[in-house]
């Protein structure tokens, strides 16, 4: 009766032994260390605003990670190469003397949390990436569209002073403090005084003038007839030139 009892004594100390052993491996594939190194970085997913230098970081510490699990499976390679699935328990059910069993524990038991670790980190890495690309793509449009709107502010040269009714210019739907940009030939580029307007219009009698205005920062074209009528001159309008505002 002795003999059983003592191997009772005995198996339950190799079961006890055993459960320790899975559960100091930690086997759970959500097993994180604490703190979790990757949730000690700022995550992407939690800044409102990712910058270059977040992104870095957390690139760091994935090389960090790295270096650390590299580190652990040498130990797991110096323990016979025991690895991640190799037995701790010989044949009889007792602890492997060959091996350095608390030392392979640990090692599995970190390499497990630092995985999790590494793939949470690596989703956060993508997401800023992905954040800090956004933002560079949206300034570079900032940046050109405020290009195109200065490349296509055509500068003014003159201004409607006042349209009679009934006239050649209220008909082509000129109206008093319209900018003008271009008139036929004249541009800001070439416009020296309003001789040259004048110029234009007597060489463009009843002939349409295909004239530019800003009204209230919207560009417009009209066709501008020149034609007597009954008022005086062939447009029925003023103008005024830009340095005179």
């Amino acid at each position: 009766m002795r003999e059983p009892a003592k191997r009772f004594r005995t198996n339950t100390f190799i079961q006890s032994s055993a459960a320790f052993v899975m559960d100091d491996r930690g086997d759970s594939p959500n097993a994180r260390s604490s703190p979790s190194p990757a949730s000690s970085q700022s995550s992407p997913a939690k800044n409102p605003v990712v910058t270059r230098a977040d992104v870095l970081a957390l690139m760091r510490r994935k090389d960090e990670i790295e270096a650390e699990l590299k580190a652990l499976q040498d130990v797991l390679q110096s323990q016979g190469n025991v690895g991640m699935e190799g037995p701790l328990l010989d044949g009889e059910g007792y602890p492997r003397s060959d091996i350095d069993v608390y030392s392979v524990r640990h090692a599995r038991h970190k390499i497990i949390c630092l995985n999790n670790d590494h793939k949470a980190l690596m989703k956060d890495i993508e997401e800023g990436l992905y954040a800090v690309h956004e933002q560079a793509r949206h300034e570079y449009m900032d940046v050109d569209e405020k290009k195109a709107e200065d490349n296509n502010e055509v500068k003014s040269f003159a201004k409607i002073q006042f349209v009679s009714p009934e006239s050649p210019a209220a008909s082509a739907g000129l109206e008093p403090g319209d900018l003008i940009t271009a008139f036929g030939s004249v541009s800001s580029a070439n416009f020296r005084s309003l001789a040259d307007l004048a110029t234009v219009v007597s060489n463009s009698e009843n002939r349409a003038i295909s004239v530019e205005v800003r009204r209230h920062s919207v560009n417009k074209r009209i066709a501008l007839t020149p034609r007597k009528w009954n008022g005086r001159g062939l447009l029925g309008c003023s103008f005024l030139e830009e340095r005179q505002m």
